[in-house]
């Protein structure tokens, strides 16, 4: 799974995903036992492409890396890559990248009757209330999480 660098902002960098290409990854179907040792390896001949499992509108599909810590206490750390998909609608509770004031900003989305919270996952920050003052969109809904442990 190629990217590509497509834009940047101060926190976010954006890249374009290109499923052009497929790699076919050897898959343990059943799963792994995080307690005795499991055969698995004995079942590794059903092959997976992440194309094909996390990205389910190429057009639009997008990757951002995360700069910053403001979304930590929900898993999502510095350096982590997301998967965002522009076509999914924002509901309450989705963890969105949105564009408010020039500025893009990743943070679960809390939808009031007469307002919009952008809300931060780290005691650290504080929850930014949008109204209709705001130049603001939600961009994409992050889908997946990609983090190197």
């Amino acid at each position: 799974m190629a990217v590509k660098k497509n834009n940047k902002s101060e926190e976010l960098n954006f890249f374009v995903a290109s499923t052009e290409s497929s790699l076919n990854i050897p898959f343990v179907e059943g799963g792994v036992k995080a307690g005795f040792p499991s055969p698995a390896a004995d079942f590794m001949d059903v092959p997976i492409d992440l194309n094909v499992e996390i990205i389910r509108n190429p057009s639009a599909t997008f990757f951002c890396r995360v700069s910053g810590d403001s979304m930590q206490d929900i898993g999502i750390s510095d350096g982590d890559l997301l998967v965002i998909d522009k076509s999914i609608e924002n509901k309450d509770g989705k963890v969105a990248v949105c564009y408010i004031d020039g500025e893009f900003t990743l943070k679960k989305i809390k939808i009031e009757k007469d307002c919009c919270w952008l809300i931060p996952a780290n005691d650290k920050y504080k929850p930014i209330k949008v109204t209709s003052d705001n130049d603001f969109v939600v961009w994409g809904v992050v889908t997946f999480v990609i983090k190197q442990l």
